[in-house]
C-alpha cells in the first residue's frame, strides 16, 4: 500500500534520531562554512527585523507597499531561523543529529514559511502592479482590509497544504538509514530514507510544489510584462528610470527564489542532480533571505529617509 496506516508505520519505525549529513565533503572547510553561514544569519536578522521596525514606527511607510514589505521581512526572519540555527550548531561540534519529532516540525515550518513566500511575492508584484499600471485606482483597490487579506491567504494556504503533506510523511515507515543527505530536513532527502511506497506521495509532492510555485510565477511574470509595457510609454526618462529602479531589483529576488525552488522541487530528482539541489538550496534558503531586505527595502528612497528620521529622534531624545 502506498500509505500505510498509523499502527503498521509505528510498528516499522524503529528510526529515533536522523544524522544530517550537511557538507560532509567539506570536512577541511567546516570551520570556514561556519563562519560564513553565521555572517549570513546575523546579516539576515539584522536587515530583516530593521525592515519590520522602520514600517512598524514610522508612519511615511504605511502604505500598502511597505505593508507587504513589513510582512515579508518578517517571514524571512521566521525562514531562515527555521534551519541556520540548527546548522550552525553543527558546523561548530559536529554534532549532526536531529530527533524524529524535531526533523518533522523543522520541515513543516520550513516549507509552511516557504510556500507562504511564493504566494507573498507574487502578491507584491500585484501591488507594483497596479501601482504603476493603474495609478488612479490604486489606493481604492487596495485598500487596508484586501492588504490584510492578501497576506493571510498567501499564509494559510501555505500552512495549510504543508500540513496535508507533512501527515502524510509523517506517517511513512523509516526503517533505516537514518543519514540525510543534506543539512536541514528537506522532504524529498527525507522520504529517500522511508522503507514505504512513496511513488503517490512523491506524485502530490510535486503537484503540491508546481501548485505553490508556477501560478504565482506566472502572476508574477504577467504582472511585469504589463508593467514593462506600462514604464516604455512613460515619457520622461526620469520617470522610466524611477518605475525599472522600484521593480528591478524585486524581479531579481523573483528570478532567483522561483528558479532555484522550480529546479530543486518540480524537476526529477535524478542522482546527479542530488549534490546540485543541496547547493540550489542555499541561494533560496539562506542567500535570499539575506539579501532580500537590501535589494529592494533598505536600498528604496522612501526607507533611508525613513531611517534617518528614526537615527535622528533617537539622537534628539539623546
Amino acid at each position: 500500500m502506498p500509505f500505510q496506516n498509523t499502527t503498521d508505520t509505528e510498528k516499522q519505525t524503529n528510526i529515533t534520531e536522523f544524522i544530517l549529513i550537511g557538507f560532509k565533503n567539506l570536512q577541511e572547510l567546516q570551520t570556514l562554512l561556519f563562519l560564513c553561514f553565521l555572517f549570513i544569519y546575523m546579516v539576515t536578522l539584522a536587515g530583516n527585523i530593521l525592515m519590520v521596525i522602520l514600517v512598524v514606527v514610522d508612519k511615511h511607510l504605511h502604505i500598502p507597499m511597505y505593508f507587504f514589505l513589513g510582512n515579508f521581512s518578517c517571514l524571512e526572519t521566521f525562514y531562515s531561523s527555521t534551519i541556520l540555527p540548527k546548522t550552525l550548531v553543527s558546523l561548530l561540534t559536529g554534532d549532526k543529529t536531529i530527533s524524529f519529532n524535531l526533523c518533522f516540525v523543522q520541515h513543516y515550518f520550513f516549507a509552511s514559511l516557504g510556500a507562504a513566500e511564493c504566494y507573498l511575492l507574487s502578491v507584491m508584484s500585484y501591488d507594483r502592479y497596479l501601482a504603476i499600471c493603474w495609478p488612479l485606482h490604486y489606493t481604492n483597490r487596495m485598500n487596508g482590509k484586501f492588504c490584510i487579506q492578501l497576506v493571510g491567504s498567501s499564509f494559510l494556504s501555505g500552512f495549510l497544504a504543508i500540513s496535508v503533506t507533512i501527515i502524510l510523511v509523517s506517517r511513512l515507515s523509516f526503517c533505516g538509514p537514518n543519514e540525510i543527505n543534506h543539512f536541514f530536513c528537506d522532504v524529498f532527502p527525507l522520504i529517500d530514507l522511508s522503507c514505504s511506497d512513496t511513488h503517490l506521495l512523491r506524485i502530490l509532492l510535486y503537484l503540491v510544489a508546481s501548485v505553490f510555485t508556477l501560478p504565482p510565477f506566472l502572476l508574477t511574470l504577467i504582472s511585469y510584462i504589463c508593467i514593462i509595457t506600462t514604464i516604455m510609454r512613460i515619457p520622461s526618462t526620469s520617470g522610466r528610470q524611477k518605475a525599472f529602479s522600484t521593480c528591478s531589483s524585486h524581479l531579481i529576488v523573483v528570478t532567483i527564489f522561483y528558479g532555484t525552488i522550480t529546479i530543486v522541487y518540480i524537476l526529477p530528482n535524478t542522482d546527479t542532480l542530488r549534490d546540485f539541489n543541496k547547493v540550489l538550496s542555499v541561494f533560496y534558503a539562506v542567500l535570499t533571505p539575506m539579501i532580500n531586505p537590501f535589494l529592494y527595502s533598505l536600498r528604496n528612497k522612501e526607507v533611508k529617509k525613513a531611517l534617518r528620521r528614526q537615527i535622528d529622534q533617537l539622537f534628539t531624545k539623546t
